[in-house]
Order: C-alpha cells, then sequence, then structure tokens
C-alpha cells in the first residue's frame, strides 16, 4: 500500500470535558488542537492526537486502554502530577522492557503511562 498517512488519533469516552481538560492540557501540558463540541482532540507532541468524546461511553478496566506518553523526562511528569493531586506510582525502571515509566489514572479512570526507554 502506498498511502501516505497524515498522523494518527485515538478517541476515548468521557462523562467530564473539563476534567479531562485540565488533566490532558493543565497538567500534562497537550494543546488543545481542536474543539468540536462533543469532542476535544489534543495534540501530543512529536507524534499523534488523543481525543475525549462525552457521547461515548467510558470503557476503562484495571489497565485497559493504557494510554502511553513518551518523554525523557519521567521524573518532571511525575512532579506535575502530583503536585496537581494525582495519585500515581513512583517512577521506576522496569528491567524487562527496558524502559523508565510511572503510571496513573486521568479523570476517566484510564490508565496513563509516562515512560521513555533506556535502550
Amino acid at each position: 500500500m502506498s498511502t501516505e498517512w497524515d498522523g494518527m488519533i485515538t478517541f476515548l469516552g468521557t462523562e467530564d470535558l473539563e476534567k479531562t481538560h485540565k488533566f490532558y492540557n493543565g497538567v500534562l501540558g497537550f494543546p488543545l488542537y481542536k474543539d468540536q463540541g462533543l469532542c476535544r482532540i489534543y495534540k501530543v507532541e512529536g507524534g499523534g492526537k488523543v481525543a475525549f468524546c462525552s457521547h461515548i461511553k467510558v470503557l476503562a478496566e484495571e489497565k485497559s486502554p493504557i494510554l502511553t506518553f513518551l518523554t525523557d523526562d519521567v521524573d518532571k511528569v511525575y512532579e506535575d502530577l502530583s503536585q496537581a493531586g494525582f495519585d500515581c506510582h513512583k517512577p521506576k525502571e522496569n528491567p524487562k522492557f527496558k524502559i523508565y515509566h510511572l503510571f496513573t489514572k486521568d479523570p476517566n479512570g484510564y490508565s496513563v503511562e509516562v515512560q521513555k526507554f533506556l535502550d
């Protein structure tokens, strides 16, 4: 296939667009790419977009889905999340996957992982 792709958006449900906005825009710093009223799309620097829609059902299990965001400064994100009052696991190395990462939950109950590759 020779299609040239322009990007990717993952759409997920939310029951509260404002709380979700405060987390993704206010705490993580993702710029609002587009506000469609029922959906808000956020640009993830480095590639891709994540969107939350009030007309889509929230489907969050224990660790599914996992939204993983990559950064070299996992410790800074941990500080930002902690200062904003979010309960998150202290960053640690995972030798099995050769990553340094942390987990938290967003306001919708989705698992959010922040990680950097160590190899």
